[in-house]
């Protein structure tokens, strides 16, 4: 597994009716596929997000679209960035993700994060708790779908989730690749050195360099190689050469990169790559700008020569 150069479709509001709104999202796919992206993602969530946009507008189920892009693509990897634990079982999940990767002949990620959106699970009746109670959950979680994924057969019974000799068959490879999202350095990056192959680090440009020294110590602590967790950060993309740092709300400035496709890489290579993160995954702001055919292709022309390892 590796991830260096991949896209976010984080919004499906593209000024289109609901007909051309899937296959607005192919045509998004196939271009980063072309321009060398080595990864797709959507987001996991049935609302859009609050700065994106207002709950009722379009947002696809993740696995649904993830596995009607698995026939429309040959090569990128295929993902949620991330999944909410807390919106499927375990064992479930471990099935999805498991077709998913048959579906698309070995080509898919499991990303999974411990779920924060609250509304979303008020609204629909998902349990909230506490963070506590959520990252318990995750944990729980992947002590039944990572050997799930290995081919084994977990019972297990814990607080919140229970299993007898779990199976998910058909599988296409013996591993299939785990990321994890987030930045917390009490729970989530040590959870990640411990049981994952990627972390998305979220945090802002300022942090990432503490962010990856929390990452090495942590791997060090438990006799890994820190090289062998790989690292990527989620950064928002304007891309258009008339948006100045004005048009940029100070409370997103840590995220967003913008400008012309020379300015946005020479952002991303400052802020992200400089600190030493492996790689970026580009979220272009297509609800500001509906889909423009061409612009992630510019970008990824002038940053892979810098992802290359």
């Amino acid at each position: 597994m590796t991830i260096r150069l991949g896209l976010q479709v984080s919004n499906f509001s593209y000024g289109t009716g609901v007909a051309e709104l899937f296959p607005t999202v192919i045509a998004q796919a196939k271009e980063a596929e072309a321009a060398g992206f080595d990864s797709v993602f959507v987001m996991d969530h049935f609302y859009q997000l609050p700065g994106l946009g207002a709950p009722d507008e379009p947002m696809l189920e993740a696995y649904t679209a993830l596995g009607a892009l698995a026939t429309a693509t040959e090569s990128v990897q295929l993902g949620t960035l991330v999944t909410g634990n807390t919106y499927r079982n375990p064992a479930l999940l471990a099935k999805a993700v498991t077709t998913l990767d048959v579906v698309s002949q070995g080509r898919a990620v499991l990303g999974l994060g411990t779920g924060w959106f609250e509304f979303e699970h008020e609204s629909l009746g998902y349990e909230f708790g506490t963070f506590t109670d959520r990252f318990d959950k995750l944990g729980e979680a992947l002590r039944i779908i990572v050997p799930m994924l290995a081919g084994e057969r977990p019972t297990f019974e814990g607080r919140y989730y229970r299993v007898r000799e779990a199976m998910a068959e058909p599988r296409f490879r013996g591993h299939l690749p785990l990321l994890i999202g987030g930045s917390g350095e009490k729970k989530t990056i040590p959870l990640a050195a411990e049981h994952f192959d990627h972390l998305n680090i979220s945090a802002g440009f300022d942090q990432l360099p503490h962010k990856l020294k929390v990452v090495r110590e942590c791997c060090e602590k438990i006799g890994r190689d820190p090289a062998t967790l790989e690292t990527s950060t989620l950064v928002l993309a304007l891309i258009d050469e008339n948006v100045t740092d004005s048009a940029v709300p100070d409370e997103l400035k840590q995220q967003v990169v913008f400008g012309s496709p020379e300015q946005v890489v020479d952002q991303i290579k400052t802020k992200v790559l400089d600190a030493g993160v492996d790689g970026v995954i580009l979220s272009p702001a297509t609800n500001l700008t509906g889909y423009r055919p061409g612009d992630t292709t510019a970008v990824a022309q002038l940053l892979k020569p810098l992802l290359e390892v």
